[in-house]
């Protein structure tokens, strides 16, 4: 994959089909000590012991209709090409827990890409799950919650076309207020 944005996007969908109903994004950005780190947090089915052992094993996977996964292996290999690692935690029947480690200055280190269209994207994929997005940049930060959105909506559907073109925008001006060095 091109950009992190769309490893975001693999394991948020992962914990959709986890069976999740809130997905905590968050994304932490600190230039003076050269760290990234990028978190996905749900409450879906959760893993064994023996699920999580193999989890960065390429052939483990509880897909149906392909035998490989290869999101969280690659993940892992970029955070480690990029001077980090992946933890992963999780607990059956409570969630997940995985997070990203990367050196800011790794020459292999990929774009963080779109993430206004990745949180949009998890919106219409699902919208009965609610998504938190929280972005940390040198001091600066930004919260997005559908949760608190929906409210604000009183009863408009999140996916409407209208609130979903205010929604990106919202999130890219935010977004980009925060992401500036």
């Amino acid at each position: 994959m091109k950009e992190l944005s769309l490893y975001i996007l693999d394991i948020a969908q992962n914990s959709i089909k986890a069976g999740a109903k809130n997905i905590s994004i968050k994304l932490e950005i600190d230039h003076k000590k050269d760290f990234m780190k990028v978190s996905i947090e749900d409450d879906g089915c959760g893993m064994d012991d023996e699920l999580l052992e193999k989890v960065f094993d390429p052939f483990t996977t509880t897909r149906k209709e392909r035998k490989v996964g290869l999101g969280l292996p690659f993940f892992r290999e970029l955070a480690v090409q990029c001077g980090g690692d992946v933890k992963i935690r999780s607990q059956k029947g409570i969630g997940t827990y995985v997070e990203g480690t990367f050196k800011l200055s790794s020459i292999d280190l990929i774009p963080v890409g779109d993430i206004p269209s990745t949180i949009i994207s998890l919106i219409v994929s699902n919208s009965d799950v609610d998504v938190f997005f929280e972005i940390m940049s040198d001091g600066r930060k930004f919260s997005f919650n559908t949760l608190d959105i929906k409210k604000l909506l009183n009863g408009v559907k999140i996916t409407e076309p209208s609130v979903l073109r205010w929604l990106i925008e919202y999130l890219e001006e935010n977004i980009n207020c925060v992401m500036e060095v």
